[in-house]
Parts: structure tokens; sequence; C-alpha cells
């Protein structure tokens, strides 16, 4: 259970404070990201809900989900975004897109990354109707919580330090299986096979990513782990818009 609370408070802003955790309990915690993200999820229900009762037109009622969602985590994911963004497009050698990401001021490109991220988010939920939109909401918070945990053992981090080096360190198979249980579980539970063909290339996505981010600095960090949850975040409810193109169009 402490490992499922120190995972709510590292990837929310709900205020648990917990305090002493060893760095095997933090470690442990990334197998519970998919749940997290199916909880941050079920807030943007509840959420949508309310919005419903409210009768808000549509594009004001996505506006405030997406800004929920802002909230919900803190901006955090979108500031690693925006860090990745100005440090890949940089064209600058490795050690200098590292330093880039540690920069607290943000660039062009990082700017451009998150109106771009925003307004993609708001303009995909716009296109959808409930209870796809109820889907694609669920979906995309438990298969971009998930694609940290895939990230975190496919690839090396390319920091000597840093927040996210000791999930690094403390990666145990025992945290992964855990993890894509619960993620294959979920997705089939939310969408059925359709859940888990968007798993599958949701998973070569983070590959291909990863990859990349690699060839760049020679690993990942928190900031691409960041980017990581955002892209996916896009890439899923595009899934859910193409499929509802393909179903309905």
């Amino acid at each position: 259970m402490s490992s499922f609370l120190l995972a709510v408070q590292f990837l929310t802003l709900i205020p648990l404070k917990i305090k002493d955790a060893g760095e095997k309990k933090i470690a442990k915690a990334a197998a519970y990201f998919p749940l997290v993200g199916l909880l941050i999820g079920l807030v943007l229900l509840g959420i949508n809900y309310i919005i419903s009762i409210l009768n808000f037109p549509s594009f004001t009622s996505n506006v405030i989900l997406v800004v929920a969602l802002i909230a919900l985590t803190g901006g955090m994911h979108l500031d690693g975004l925006s860090d990745t963004a100005d440090a890949f497009l940089s064209n600058k050698p490795k050690d200098e897109m590292l330093a880039i990401m540690r920069d607290p001021h943000i660039g062009v490109m990082g700017v451009l990354s998150v109106i771009s991220v925003i307004l993609l988010k708001i303009g995909l939920l716009a296109a959808l109707q409930a209870p796809l939109k109820i889907t694609a909401l669920l979906l995309m918070c438990l298969l971009s919580r998930w694609s940290v945990v895939a990230a975190i053992f496919l690839f090396p981090y390319a920091r000597r330090e840093g927040k996210a080096k000791i999930f690094m360190q403390g990666r145990t198979p025992g945290i992964f299986v855990l993890a894509l249980i619960s993620v294959l579980v979920f997705s089939f539970a939310i969408w059925q096979i359709k859940g888990l063909i968007a798993l599958l290339i949701i998973a070569g996505f983070v590959y291909l990513f990863g990859r990349f981010a690699s060839r760049k600095i020679g690993g990942i960090t928190g900031d691409t782990l960041g980017a990581t949850i955002e892209l996916t975040e896009v890439i899923t409810l595009l899934i859910v818009c193409i499929t509802r193109g393909v179903i309905y169009g």
C-alpha cells in the first residue's frame, strides 16, 4: 500500500506527504504507475460528469478537462516535454543537450511543443462523443503512465544523478511484470481487444522514442519520461479518434 501511495505522490500533486521511504519502496512504486494513471482517469471522469450536468459547451468542457489534468500532475510532464524539445531540437552535442534540459528557462521549441500538445488534446477530445470519450480519458491516462515503466526497463539512464535514477537502480523483473499485468487487464477491461492493440502501438512508440533519445543523449532522463507521458497521451487519443472514424465514418 505504501508503494502505491508513493506512486500517487510521485505522479500527482495529491498532498500525501509520505516521508522516510526507503529506496526499495520508492523503486517498487513504479509497479503501480498504471494504477495511478487509472486513478487520474477516474478523477477526470468525475470532472467530466460534473461538466455534463452543468451543460457547458463542448470546447469549454474539453479545455477544463485538459487544464484539470495539468493541475493534477502539476504540469511536470509538460515541463519534461518542453525541456526535451528544447534539447533534442537544438542540434547540440550530447553534453550540451543535457545541460539544456537542466536549464530552468524555456526556449521557443519548448513553448511550441507544450502549446501543440495542449491543443491536440483539446481538439482530439472534441472529436469524441460519450461513451468513447470516457474510454479515451481512462485509456490515455493508463497507457501513458505504463509507458514510463516500459521506458525505465528498456533503456539506460543518461545522467549520473537525477530524480528518476532511483527507479532505474531499483528496477526488477517483478516490478515490470506487475505493471504489465495491470495494464493488460485494464486495457482489455476499458476497450477490449482494441485496448490491447492500443497498448501494442504505445509500446512500439516507447521503444522508438527511447531509441531516439539514446542516440541523442545516450539514454533516458526524467525529462524524456515526462515527454513520453505527454506524447503517449496524444497518441492514445489519436488512436481512439481514428478508430471512431473507422467505425462511424
